[in-house]
């Protein structure tokens, strides 16, 4: 039986991204009594693989990271080890446990669910808040439960809620998510209250690629990492840590993210299926092809860097394209393109459809060579 849950920190989500990412910080920044504490992580689906490591983490004992690639010009093959997971669940099977730890210990929620986080259930209903209930299968009815115990019991208790899906404003549209699902419910308003109100909801960017796991749990992941973190008052970080920024700027970070790395991945993603390239091929094979690299930087010289030249950010967007090429050249990263295409469809769709079909959320971005290699 899992101990008691007791931690500041509560994960949704075992990816070895968020090892390699919000956990590794996490673990740096608590050697320097710079976090709140350790982290409690919860498997919300039933994938063996995430199985494997709730058990892995489960001891408490910690996984290696490993960093590799190059970084201000010189070579980085490094490892450390992370030790800020306490322990993990599994939301099925330890729902009472997370219900009494969200009323009195978790300050903070991490949530990293994937593509299809999001998406709701029609199984789950209001039926789900009652005492003995079992989880719901949702995670935005996972939460909506924990939050309503949460202020049932504390009213005042303030949580800042970190959601790391890649969603424009994804602390937004996770808070506007659970307040439709708690008035569909029919929740009192004082609830409805609390969440909009009482929780802060952060916006974030979270960046770095994570190419393989470590069994049984740990990951190998690039020098390269950044968790920027929309500025708000009342907002309680996890730790503090070089790679987390707090920032007036979100949106310049989401752009230069989405339209120059996102979308580097996308267009290499589409061309392996379409293409029918190597199984096996990794980013930095894949951009030894002269033809489909030249086809790639086209795409960005033409399309993406004139947007930011019009908004005034050609520097900077050229300074961020540098680091992505370099990312994509790194040799020592297996970054299976195989793994990229996973979701492709969905990840075209919200990412990359809504600027086709709206004309470009920025004038003009992405209207001809987007249009026929993503939206076809």
């Amino acid at each position: 039986m899992n101990p008691p849950v007791s931690t500041p920190i509560l994960q949704f989500g075992t990816s070895r991204f968020l090892q390699a990412h919000a956990d590794l910080f996490i673990s740096q920044a608590l050697a320097k009594g710079e976090a709140l504490g350790k982290v409690t992580v919860v498997q919300t689906t039933a994938s063996a693989d995430s199985a494997q490591r709730v058990q892995a983490l489960a001891s408490g004992a910690g996984y290696p990271v490993r960093i590799q690639g190059t970084e201000g010009g010189r070579t980085v093959n490094e490892e450390y080890w992370s030790s800020s997971i306490a322990t993990a669940l599994n939301a099925g099977r330890d729902w009472s446990q997370l219900r009494q730890a969200i009323v009195k210990d978790v300050e903070v929620v991490i949530s990293n669910t994937g593509d299809k986080g999001y998406v709701l259930d029609a199984a789950d209903s209001a039926d789900r808040l009652a005492a003995n209930a079992p989880a719901p299968v949702s995670f935005p009815a996972k939460l909506l439960v924990l939050l309503h115990d949460r202020w049932l019991l504390n009213p005042r208790g303030a949580l800042s809620l970190f959601p790391c899906e890649l969603v424009t404003r994804n602390g937004d549209v996770l808070r506007d998510l659970i307040i439709r699902l708690a008035t569909e419910w029919r929740i009192e308003p004082a609830f409805i209250h609390y969440l909009r109100d009482t929780c802060r909801w952060a916006n974030s960017l979270v960046d770095r690629i994570v190419s393989q796991p470590i069994q049984p749990v740990g990951a190998v992941a690039e020098p390269y990492a950044i968790w920027a973190i929309e500025r708000q008052d009342g907002l309680r970080l996890p730790c503090t840590h070089p790679c987390i920024v707090v920032t007036d700027q979100l949106d310049q970070y989401e752009q230069f993210k989405l339209y120059m790395l996102n979308l580097g991945h996308s267009w290499l993603a589409e061309r392996w299926r379409v293409d029918g390239r190597p199984a096996q091929e990794t980013v930095y094979q894949a951009m030894a092809d002269s033809a489909l690299r030249q086809s790639l930087e086209a795409l960005w010289e033409e399309e993406v860097l004139p947007v930011f030249a019009a908004k005034g950010e050609l520097a900077q967007a050229r300074d961020y394209l540098a680091s992505v090429r370099d990312r994509f050249l790194n040799p020592f990263l297996q970054h299976r393109i195989a793994d990229i295409a996973q979701n492709h469809e969905e990840k075209k769709r919200r990412r990359f459809l809504p600027v086709v079909e709206q004309g470009g959320k920025i004038p003009g971005l992405l209207q001809s060579r987007l249009k026929q290699a993503l939206a076809t």
